[in-house]
C-alpha cells in the first residue's frame, strides 16, 4: 500500500506530530470526503506500506523528527513557488524554504526530495518573464540537490475562479504555455535537473516527459523492489499517479495559497485546525454518531514478500505548528 500524505492537506507543516502518533499505534482513520459517514480504518503495519509520499509547501518541521519514521520508505513532494503573500500568503520566505529543502537533500538524499514547480499561473504580475527568472533563480539555488522538478500549470477549477479572476489570472493557449515550459525545462538542464509534466494540457507535444506525483518508478528505486502498480482511478484522465491511500482532511490546510482546491475559505480551514488533536485517529476530526468504519483493504503492490522493521517510533504530543498566516 502507498500512503499519499497528502493531496487534501500540509500534513508535514501542521500535523506532522499526529501522524507520527499514527504510525506509532499502527493505525488511523480517514473519512470519506464525498461520503462523510464513511470512515475507513487504515493499516500502518510496516507489513502493509510500501512507501510514503510526503506533500508539502513547508516541511521544516520534519527536520528535527526523520529519525522517527523509522525505516518506512518515502520520499517529499516539495513545492517550492516564488509567489508574493498575494498568491501563498502562509509561508515562511523564499530563502528559508530553499535552504530547508537543501538540508532535507542532504540528510536524505537529493533523490527523495523532488522540487514541484506547481500551479504555474500567469497575470499582470506573474508574467512569462517573471516565471523565467524566478524558475531559474530556484534551479540554481537547487542545483545539486535534486534531480527532477515537476511542473504543472494552473488548472481553474469552478471553486477557484473567481479569486483567480480577481488577481487577473487568465488561461494561457497551448502554445504559450509550450513556449513557457521549454524555457523552463532548458533552465533545469542547465542546473542538471530534469523537468518533467503532470496534468494538462500534456506537455509531451513541447518536448516535456509525461510524469506522475506519486511515482510508481521513484518508488521502485528507492525501494530496490519490482512493483506493479495501477493507474489512480480516483484522479483526473490526465493524472498518471499509481494508486494510493490519501490519509489528509480537506479544509484544514492553513497555509493560505488563493488556489488551493482543497479548502473553501481560509477561515474555514483555520476553523477546523483549531479542532486539532494531536491524538484523535482522525484528522482534525472525531467520529460522530452514524459514522461506519470499514478496514481498508489493502492493496500490496511488491513482487516479493521481503519485509522490513521500522525502528523505535517517537510519540509526540506536542501543540499544533501554529498557523503562519
Amino acid at each position: 500500500m502507498i500512503l499519499s500524505v497528502s493531496r487534501r492537506t500540509d500534513v508535514p507543516s501542521f500535523y506532522f506530530d499526529w501522524f507520527l502518533n499514527r504510525l506509532h499505534e499502527g493505525w488511523l482513520l480517514v473519512r470519506n470526503p464525498f461520503q462523510p459517514s464513511r470512515v475507513s480504518r487504515v493499516s500502518l503495519s510496516p507489513d502493509h506500506v510500501e512507501c510514503i509520499v510526503f506533500w508539502s509547501k513547508n516541511p521544516e518541521p520534519m527536520l528535527p523528527r526523520l529519525d522517527a519514521l523509522g525505516a518506512y520508505p518515502y520520499y517529499i513532494q516539495y513545492t517550492i513557488n516564488p509567489y508574493g503573500k498575494d498568491i501563498e500568503c502562509g509561508l515562511p520566505d523564499l530563502a528559508r524554504r530553499l535552504e530547508v529543502f537543501r538540508e532535507l537533500a542532504a540528510r536524505l538524499g537529493r533523490e527523495r526530495v523532488v522540487w514541484r514547480y506547481s500551479p504555474v499561473l500567469v497575470n499582470a504580475v506573474y508574467t512569462d518573464a517573471f516565471h523565467c527568472e524566478a524558475f531559474g533563480k530556484i534551479a540554481r539555488a537547487l542545483s545539486g540537490f535534486t534531480v527532477q522538478c515537476k511542473l504543472s500549470f494552473i488548472d481553474l477549477y469552478q471553486k477557484i475562479r473567481s479569486g483567480m479572476k480577481e488577481r487577473g489570472v487568465v488561461p494561457q493557449d497551448n502554445q504559450q504555455i509550450f513556449a513557457l515550459a521549454r524555457t523552463l525545462q532548458a533552465l533545469a538542464a542547465d542546473c542538471g535537473i530534469a523537468l518533467s509534466a503532470c496534468g494538462k494540457p500534456d506537455l509531451r507535444q513541447a518536448g516535456i516527459a509525461a510524469s506522475s506525483c506519486i511515482d510508481g518508478a521513484l518508488m521502485q528505486r528507492l525501494t530496490g523492489r519490482s512493483m506493479a502498480f495501477r493507474k489512480d482511478q480516483g484522479q483526473r484522465d490526465s493524472c498518471n499517479c499509481v494508486e494510493s491511500v490519501d490519509i489528509g482532511a480537506y479544509q484544514t490546510c492553513c497555509n493560505g495559497c488563493i488556489y488551493c482546491y482543497a479548502n473553501h475559505s481560509p477561515e474555514t480551514a483555520r476553523r477546523r485546525a483549531a479542532g486539532y488533536d494531536p491524538f484523535s485517529p482522525l484528522l482534525c476530526d472525531s467520529l460522530r454518531p452514524g459514522d461506519v468504519v470499514t478496514e481498508r483493504k489493502v492493496s500490496m503492490h511488491a513482487r516479493n514478500t521481503e519485509i522490513f522493521q521500522p525502528d523505535q517510533l517517537t510519540l509526540f504530543s506536542g501543540a499544533r505548528h501554529s498557523d503562519p498566516s
